[in-house]
């Protein structure tokens, strides 16, 4: 999330205007207003509004409400000429962009993730849907010129409040569209992957950046920030030592770190919090957009698409996973990520065939939808873009990937009942990136990952060179037969698309690519919650047990002269938090509760079921 942060000021930066065609034009076609929106309970939410000078037609309104300020404040311009965003100033949008509640200039008390409430009485019952129904219904009666139509858009948190905009039922809410939206922080955005902490995004963002700080009063200044020092993250998290001594740095101000560490398994406070919950009967037309390699929020496009299709069959609504990184489809720049190279600027043909076109429909009346299928999907390894009218696609087959012994992998069973086994130990825990650095990367979504395969803590299958190309369309299901010493266990899986060794150097980074390990998905699974995630069961130590899960859906394409390889380990640090590998509440752990464990992973039993397109 801290990314998004920078990110958007990125974009958006606003400390002097700079002199070229589209700033000037913007200055000279476009007036700001600043104006406090008034919500049913009374709270002033802060607002500026871009309005073009243009009368000679109706405009429609284009909103994103965030918690990441709508600065600049007073007579400053956010220069919306940096980015894509001014493909909409030339098409005459209105632009606003709202501080939500309790942050920045705007009245009330800010929640993480504010439960949406089905059932709203009275005006004091309110939730960011009510807060966007507020917001549209003032804006479509006080904004001159608006054609009555209003969108909402937003990346990450933003996109969450897009979501929830969607559920507001405001009839002038035409398209929304919500883009890496926050969804579920306990199963896979960035403060948990299925009820496991990932705990540098946490910490960083929560802490460090400060956002989960209380904001008590309207200000301009941001809130009060945690300074981390050093540059190695793996060395500072691992000396920080166990959850405790996290939470002691945040004090007793941070509500939301205060909830999670009391919340450590799946019960009614993070049910309340699932965005998904809420997901019936949405009105406007939806477009849901992320990225393959979002490091962020991955989780959410996909579940919050899914949950649409299924809970919310009536509604238009439409998927696009391109090959990015979080916000990367809203940059000049969409031709590759970290080592892997895209050959082609994925971001702009997004926002030239997709996005754009897609709001000019909806809220203009302007063109026509034929080109834009149900699913824009990029399938990496290929390098293209292809069209499905379901997502996923209804020509996958699900296929069992076997574990074997000798570091094998077979699609076929070969009756081995034999199993290969290392020792998982919590102070020198499985680096999830090779260099030294201090922020989490983004690029560690597709890193080369032979640095992993030369620990001996990590296991390493692979199969015989691929004679045809390999399609995976879905979501890919880890299943193995386990074993262990102790009394619980995490269990990280990562598929991998290994190339030939002749493979050429990247021609923008020289990074020598014969025999690169890229990352196509990873995920990691708290062995306590195998069977369910709001009764943790311990294991029995050396009795075989099942520990099976889903990982993130994958588009890919195995080339023909590739490689398919899984690794299994049981730490990624310090992206998610260490087990003690004893049976403990791990968000009260004591440091001397973390202890060595054996793990057994049984050839044959193990499996990864693959979504292969046909």
């Amino acid at each position: 999330m801290k990314k998004l942060y920078i990110l958007v000021f990125l974009f958006f930066p606003f400390i002097t205007f700079a002199q070229n065609a589209d700033s000037v034009w913007f200055v000279n076609n476009y007036i700001k207003k600043e104006v406090t929106i008034p919500a049913r309970d009374g709270v002033k939410l802060f607002t500026s509004i871009y309005e073009p000078k243009d009368r000679s037609e109706k405009h429609p309104i284009l909103i994103t409400r965030t918690p990441y300020s709508c600065a600049p404040y007073g007579k400053g311009y956010r220069q919306y000429w940096y980015s894509y965003m001014m493909k909409y100033c030339r098409e005459g949008y209105v632009l606003v962009i709202q501080d939500i509640r309790g942050r920045w200039m705007s009245e009330g008390k800010f929640e993480v993730v504010r439960p949406f409430n089905p059932n709203k009485k009275t005006n004091k019952d309110i939730d960011e849907a009510s807060d966007t129904y507020d917001t549209i219904d003032w804006l479509v009666k006080n904004v001159e010129n608006n054609n009555g139509n209003a969108g909402v858009t937003g990346i990450s948190f933003p996109g969450f409040f897009a979501t929830e905009a969607a559920l507001s039922g405001h009839p002038a809410l035409k398209a929304v569209c919500p883009q890496a939206p926050v969804t579920d922080r306990f199963f896979g955005d960035d403060d948990h992957h299925n009820g496991v902490l990932f705990l540098m995004d946490a910490f960083d963002f929560h802490v460090g950046y400060g956002f989960s700080q209380p904001h008590p009063q309207p200000s301009t200044k941001p809130a009060k920030t945690f300074h981390i020092p050093g540059d190695d993250n793996y060395a500072y998290y691992l000396k920080m030592g166990a959850l405790p001594n996290f939470t002691k740095i945040t004090g007793d101000s941070l509500e939301f770190w205060d909830n999670m560490m009391k919340h450590p398994n799946l019960d009614a406070w993070w049910k309340a919090r699932d965005t998904r919950s809420g997901i019936k009967n949405v009105k406007p037309a939806m477009l849901v957009v992320g990225g393959l390699f979002d490091a962020e929020d991955g989780y959410g496009a996909w579940h919050t698409y899914d949950a649409l299709i299924k809970q919310s069959p009536a509604t238009t609504s439409k998927l696009v996973m391109g090959p990015w990184y979080h916000g990367q489809w809203a940059s000049k720049d969409g031709t590759h990520l970290g080592n892997i190279m895209f050959y082609s600027n994925t971001s702009e043909w997004y926002q030239n065939n997709i996005e754009v076109p897609w709001f000019n429909y909806y809220l203009k009346g302007k063109g026509s939808l034929d080109s834009i299928s149900m699913a824009t999907i990029f399938f990496s390894g290929e390098n293209k873009w292809h069209k499905f009218k379901q997502w996923p696609p209804a020509d996958v087959t699900p296929t069992p990937l076997y574990l074997e012994a000798d570091g094998k992998l077979s699609f076929t069973k070969t009756g081995a009942s034999t199993f290969d086994t290392y020792v998982s130990d919590p102070a020198k825990p499985v680096p999830y990136a090779e260099k030294v650095h201090f922020d989490r990367t983004r690029e560690y979504m597709t890193d080369d990952q032979r640095f992993a395969a030369r620990r001996t803590d990590v296991l390493v299958f692979e199969t015989d060179t691929l004679q045809n190309d390999i399609t995976l369309a879905g979501p890919l299901v880890a299943d193995l037969l386990v074993s262990i010493s102790k009394t619980d266990a995490d269990f990280v899986v990562k598929l991998i698309d290994v190339l030939p060794d002749d493979a050429a150097k990247n021609p923008v980074t020289r990074y020598p690519m014969g025999g690169y390990q890229m990352l196509v998905r990873g995920d990691i699974m708290r062995g306590r919650f195998r069977n369910s995630f709001s009764k943790p069961e311990v294991f029995v130590p050396g009795k075989p047990a099942q520990v099976k899960f889903t990982l993130p859906d994958v588009a890919h394409t195995f080339k023909k002269g590739h490689r398919i390889m899984v690794q299994v380990q049981s730490s990624w640090f310090p992206l998610a938090d260490r087990n003690p590998q004893q049976f403990v509440d791990i968000y009260h752990a004591k440091d001397s509760d973390f202890v060595k464990e054996t793990i057994n992973i049984y050839h044959d039993q193990s499996k990864l079921i693959l979504p292969v397109l046909k």
